[in-house]
């Protein structure tokens, strides 16, 4: 029964991780499907690229959501029933790697930033804000959404193991930056290129481009 019950939260969380939120956000608000155009990634910053901050502010919002709560949960109501900072942190991951592979979409998802960025708030508050004002600092100064996500996941594991101490965490925080730059390799060739897609920047794809008007020949 307690080997039971960490599995059973981990698939829970992992279930509520394959909610994909920019394509369910994009269907409800009569958006294109996010996959379909930009960088094709289901996520709050291609959904911005549609021109509709709104739906991109859901998307970054219940994103966050769903690698928080569940997290939390455990963190609440599992001690009670023997649950730790282990399974808090397995259910974490769960949750993240849901986001990247949901079993309701075909498996396939986004890149897990905003995910794994409330996971971290969830497990570590404090490590939760450096991550972000990491994120900020860079994403100002290059106005690049990968790069600041790519530097952030290298440092969270940083901070974590510096600051804090090894364990569950610290494991957790090291498999999400990996699969977080492994990810981003799409992203990390376009930089090295200077063909990036800048925070803002629209999509051609997303937008509704002027059919071309048909001249008459003259007889």
């Amino acid at each position: 029964m307690q080997t039971a019950l960490p599995l059973l939260a981990a698939v829970v969380g992992y279930l509520i991780g394959s909610l994909s939120f920019a394509v369910i956000i994009s269907r409800v608000m009569g958006l294109s499907d996010p996959r379909s155009y930009g960088s094709g990634n289901p996520g709050a910053t291609n959904v911005l690229r549609s021109g509709n901050k709104a739906a991109a502010i859901l998307t970054l919002v219940f994103d966050a959501l769903k690698g928080y709560l569940p997290v939390l949960a455990v963190l609440i109501w599992g001690p009670r029933f023997g649950l730790g900072e282990g399974t808090a942190a397995l259910v974490g991951l769960a949750a993240f790697l849901g986001h990247l592979w949901p079993v309701f979409f075909r498996f396939q998802g986004g890149k897990g930033v905003a995910t794994a960025a409330g996971v971290i708030f969830a497990l570590n508050p404090l490590l939760g804000v450096a991550t972000l004002a990491t994120w900020l600092i860079i994403a100002w100064f290059s106005r690049y959404s990968s790069l600041a996500a790519i530097v952030s996941a290298a440092f969270a594991p940083m901070y974590q193991l510096l600051i804090w101490e090894a364990g569950p965490t610290a494991l957790a925080l090291i498999i999400m930056g990996l699969l977080l730059v492994w990810r981003h390799q799409g992203n990390i060739k376009k930089l090295l290129a200077g063909t990036e897609s800048k925070l803002g920047a629209k999509a051609a794809a997303a937008s509704h481009p002027v059919k071309p008007t048909k001249t008459r020949k003259k007889p």
